[in-house]
Protein backbone atom coordinates (compact mmCIF):
# COMPACT_ATOMS: atom_id res chain seq x y z
CA UNK A 1 0.00 0.00 0.00
CA UNK A 2 1.48 3.52 -0.88
CA UNK A 3 2.70 5.53 2.05
CA UNK A 4 0.01 8.62 0.97
CA UNK A 5 -2.77 6.02 1.44
CA UNK A 6 -1.95 5.20 4.36
CA UNK A 7 -1.58 8.26 6.29
CA UNK A 8 -4.19 8.49 8.93
CA UNK A 9 -4.78 5.08 9.40
CA UNK A 10 -1.75 3.78 10.57
CA UNK A 11 -2.18 4.87 14.32
CA UNK A 12 -5.54 3.16 14.00
CA UNK A 13 -4.02 -0.19 12.67
CA UNK A 14 -1.47 -0.71 15.30
CA UNK A 15 -4.12 0.15 18.31
CA UNK A 16 -6.34 -2.23 16.55
CA UNK A 17 -3.78 -4.40 16.31
CA UNK A 18 -2.42 -4.12 19.88
CA UNK A 19 -5.37 -3.96 21.49
CA UNK A 20 -6.05 -7.42 21.05
CA UNK A 21 -2.31 -8.70 22.94
CA UNK A 22 0.96 -7.29 23.86
CA UNK A 23 3.45 -7.58 20.31
CA UNK A 24 6.84 -6.84 19.70
CA UNK A 25 7.38 -4.86 16.67
CA UNK A 26 7.74 -7.82 13.89
CA UNK A 27 4.93 -10.10 14.87
CA UNK A 28 3.22 -6.47 14.63
CA UNK A 29 4.25 -6.21 11.14
CA UNK A 30 3.87 -9.55 10.27
CA UNK A 31 -0.17 -9.80 11.96
CA UNK A 32 -1.08 -6.15 9.91
CA UNK A 33 0.39 -8.45 6.97
CA UNK A 34 -1.23 -11.48 7.01
CA UNK A 35 -4.35 -10.15 8.28
CA UNK A 36 -4.58 -7.49 5.46
CA UNK A 37 -3.77 -10.46 3.19
CA UNK A 38 -0.73 -9.00 2.25
CA UNK A 39 -2.01 -4.97 1.52
CA UNK A 40 -0.28 -3.53 4.50
CA UNK A 41 2.92 -5.00 3.76
CA UNK A 42 5.19 -2.38 6.02
CA UNK A 43 8.76 -1.69 6.23
CA UNK A 44 10.46 -1.31 9.86
CA UNK A 45 11.23 2.04 8.79
CA UNK A 46 7.30 2.90 8.97
CA UNK A 47 6.15 0.99 11.79
CA UNK A 48 8.82 1.06 14.19
CA UNK A 49 8.31 5.07 14.40
CA UNK A 50 4.66 5.01 14.61
CA UNK A 51 4.97 2.68 17.50
CA UNK A 52 7.70 4.84 19.33
CA UNK A 53 5.46 7.94 18.25
CA UNK A 54 2.27 6.59 20.02
CA UNK A 55 4.01 5.12 23.30
CA UNK A 56 5.31 9.55 23.75
CA UNK A 57 1.49 10.37 23.19
CA UNK A 58 1.02 7.57 26.09
CA UNK A 59 -1.33 5.40 23.63
CA UNK A 60 1.12 2.41 24.20
CA UNK A 61 3.58 1.51 26.56
CA UNK A 62 6.66 -1.30 26.54
CA UNK A 63 9.13 -3.44 27.71
CA UNK A 64 12.00 -5.99 27.12
CA UNK A 65 11.42 -9.09 27.55
CA UNK A 66 13.67 -12.41 26.65
CA UNK A 67 11.96 -15.23 24.47
CA UNK A 68 14.04 -17.75 23.24
CA UNK A 69 17.44 -16.37 23.91
CA UNK A 70 16.21 -12.86 22.43
CA UNK A 71 15.71 -9.48 23.37
CA UNK A 72 12.33 -7.94 22.40
CA UNK A 73 10.63 -4.98 23.38
CA UNK A 74 6.91 -5.38 23.35
CA UNK A 75 4.46 -3.25 22.93
CA UNK A 76 0.69 -2.66 24.77
CA UNK A 77 -1.93 -0.46 24.51
CA UNK A 78 -2.83 1.74 27.76
CA UNK A 79 -6.39 2.44 29.33
CA UNK A 80 -5.61 5.70 27.19
CA UNK A 81 -4.52 4.13 24.15
CA UNK A 82 -8.02 2.00 24.31
CA UNK A 83 -10.03 5.56 24.72
CA UNK A 84 -8.26 6.78 21.06
CA UNK A 85 -9.11 3.46 19.99
CA UNK A 86 -12.36 3.72 20.44
CA UNK A 87 -12.61 7.23 19.21
CA UNK A 88 -10.54 6.46 16.15
CA UNK A 89 -12.81 3.58 15.30
CA UNK A 90 -16.17 5.95 15.84
CA UNK A 91 -14.39 8.75 13.32
CA UNK A 92 -13.75 5.70 10.50
CA UNK A 93 -17.30 4.54 11.11
CA UNK A 94 -18.25 7.79 10.20
CA UNK A 95 -16.34 8.56 7.26
CA UNK A 96 -16.56 4.95 5.58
Amino acid sequence: MKGESLKGHLDLLLLAILAERPQHGYAIIEDLRRRSGGTFELPEGTVYPALHRLEADGLLKSGWVTHGGRRRRVYQVTRRGRKELVLQRGEWREFS
